[in-house]
């Protein structure tokens, strides 16, 4: 799937947004201005000034939408509510170079909340997944432990994990054992289980 360099900073910038929310494991991590701060300058985005409570409540709202048309159960929920946003922000779409990057789009207003400003481009970039009717690859990792949000960017819309490397190896490991388990309680399945290992080998 082909995506513009901005839409995909984007959409990176929804998934990490969405990914702050509180979890039963893990606190939320916009619990306070300095964490939103934060947030800001790690995802370097642009023409914010200062921040405040307001602001806060403003990013956590839109973040909630976000999580919202993760969760559409199909297109056209999605975009309502990818509509409500981007129309809430007053998108103006405006061209832009600053900071040394080339030629982009920016969606947001100028001086527009940094709530708005997600709202906006992010709004955009999902509006765009939509518009190429690739809804489904918004998805939420399949770790029973995890959920967390991802955009599912494989050829094959085969990715079910948010990272193979932890929560997709973390799984095939449980998998394995529990087949070795079985194998010692009922050891007439440990050759169904020999025969398993080598086909996940090659």
């Amino acid at each position: 799937m082909q995506i513009p360099h901005d839409t995909r900073r984007a959409l990176d910038v929804v998934v990490a947004l969405v990914n702050t929310a509180a979890e039963p494991d893990r606190p939320d991590r916009l619990s306070d201005v300095p964490a939103l701060r934060g947030f800001v300058e790690e995802y370097a985005i642009s023409d914010v000034g200062e921040l405040s409570a307001r602001d806060l409540a403003g990013v956590r709202t839109v973040r909630g939408k976000f999580a919202q048309v993760f969760a559409a159960p199909n297109s056209r929920a999605a975009a309502a509510l990818i509509n409500e946003l981007v129309a809430t922000a007053g998108t103006t779409p405006r061209l832009t170079d600053h900071d040394g990057y080339d030629w982009h789009v920016h969606y947001f207003a100028p001086g527009a909340s940094v709530g708005d400003h997600l709202a906006a481009d992010g709004g955009m970039a999902l509006a765009f997944i939509v518009v190429s009717g690739e809804r489904e690859r918004l998805r939420r990792c399949e770790a029973p432990d995890c959920r967390r949000a991802f955009v599912d960017l494989s050829r094959n819309r085969s990715r079910r994990y948010c990272d193979s490397r932890t929560c997709g190896n973390r799984l095939h490991v449980a998998a394995y054992r529990a087949r070795r388990k079985e194998a010692d309680v009922h050891p007439e399945v440990s050759e169904q289980i020999e025969v398993v290992q080598g086909g996940e080998q090659q």
